[in-house]
C-alpha cells in the first residue's frame, strides 16, 4: 500500500531496464520482458541470426547491449508484424552487413511498387511472374464479385 492507502498496480510499473543507463547491459530476463518474448525465443534467435551476439559471462549468463536489444526489436517487428520468415530476415541481415536498415527504409525497399518495373530479372522470368500476377488479379476480382 502507498501512503495514500492505495494498492499500487504492479502491471503499470516500468520494467527494470527502463531505469538503467543506455550503456548498461540487459539480462535475458529484462530483454524478454521488454520485447514480450519468451527467453527461449531469444536463445533460438541467437542460433539463427549471427548478428545477435550477447556477451556471455560466468555460467553462460547473457548480457545484451543496447544495440543488441534494438536489433532484436527490429527482428521481432519483421517476423511478427511484417510477416517476414526467418530466412527473409537472414537475407536482410546478410545484405546489410549484419545490420538492418531502419524500419521505414526496410519497408520502402520491400513494398511492392506498381510503377517500378523489375529490371534485374531475366525476360522469361519476368514474363512468368507477370502472367502469374495477372492470374492472381483475375482470381481476386472473381472472389470480390462473389462476395458482393
Amino acid at each position: 500500500m502507498t501512503e495514500s492507502g492505495e494498492n499500487p498496480d504492479h502491471s503499470q510499473r516500468p520494467s527494470k531496464s527502463a531505469h538503467k543507463s543506455t550503456r548498461a547491459f540487459r539480462t535475458i530476463s529484462e530483454v524478454s520482458t521488454d520485447l514480450n518474448l519468451p527467453q527461449h525465443v531469444l536463445r533460438f534467435w541467437e542460433t539463427k541470426f549471427n548478428a545477435v551476439k550477447p556477451m556471455k559471462r560466468g555460467g553462460g549468463r547473457r548480457y545484451y547491449r543496447l544495440e543488441d536489444v534494438d536489433l532484436l526489436k527490429q527482428i521481432r517487428g519483421l517476423l511478427y508484424e511484417d510477416g517476414y520468415t526467418i530466412k527473409g530476415v537472414q537475407k536482410l541481415l546478410r545484405d546489410g552487413g549484419g545490420k538492418l536498415a531502419p524500419a521505414a527504409t526496410v519497408a520502402a525497399q520491400t513494398e511492392p511498387s506498381n510503377t517500378a518495373p523489375v529490371t534485374n530479372l531475366k525476360d522469361n522470368r519476368r514474363e512468368d511472374l507477370q502472367s502469374i500476377l495477372a492470374e492472381l488479379e483475375d482470381i481476386r476480382t472473381e472472389l470480390l464479385d462473389d462476395i458482393t
